[in-house]
């Protein structure tokens, strides 16, 4: 049984640091790309960063620089620290497992498992 549970959302001044935490259990955690996903109040779902099984990653323009994906696979735990917080990083952040569907040269990518969501507030 696949389960994701974010956890290290909170309240947190503009210019702080929060890091978020991810346990995963259920599925061979090392195997599979993941993502962090948000959304923020009155918008749409928004792709964060991905961070692939060998460890190589992927940002928005928006947190390039200022977000950093990782993971430790003997703990099954994915990560995300964000540095630098802005009011326009507040959302729900969301963790994700990846699926990606390769036709000829270019991949796809959608999300099969979703955890329940921790809730990130930058206000002064």
């Amino acid at each position: 049984q696949v389960q994701l549970v974010e956890s290290g959302g909170g309240l947190v001044q503009p210019g702080g640091s929060l890091r978020l935490s991810c346990a995963a259990s259920g599925f061979p955690f090392s195997n599979y790309s993941m993502s962090w996903f948000r959304q923020a109040p009155g918008k749409g779902l928004e792709w964060v960063s991905r961070i692939y099984g060998d460890g190589s990653t992927r940002y928005a323009d928006s947190v390039k620089g200022l977000f950093t994906v990782s993971r430790d696979n003997a703990k099954n735990t994915l990560f995300l620290q964000m540095d630098s917080l802005k009011p326009d990083n507040t959302a729900v952040y969301y963790c994700t497992r990846d699926r990606g569907v390769t036709q000829d040269v270019s991949t796809y990518w959608t999300n099969d498992y979703w955890g329940q969501g921790t809730q990130v507030t930058v206000s002064s």
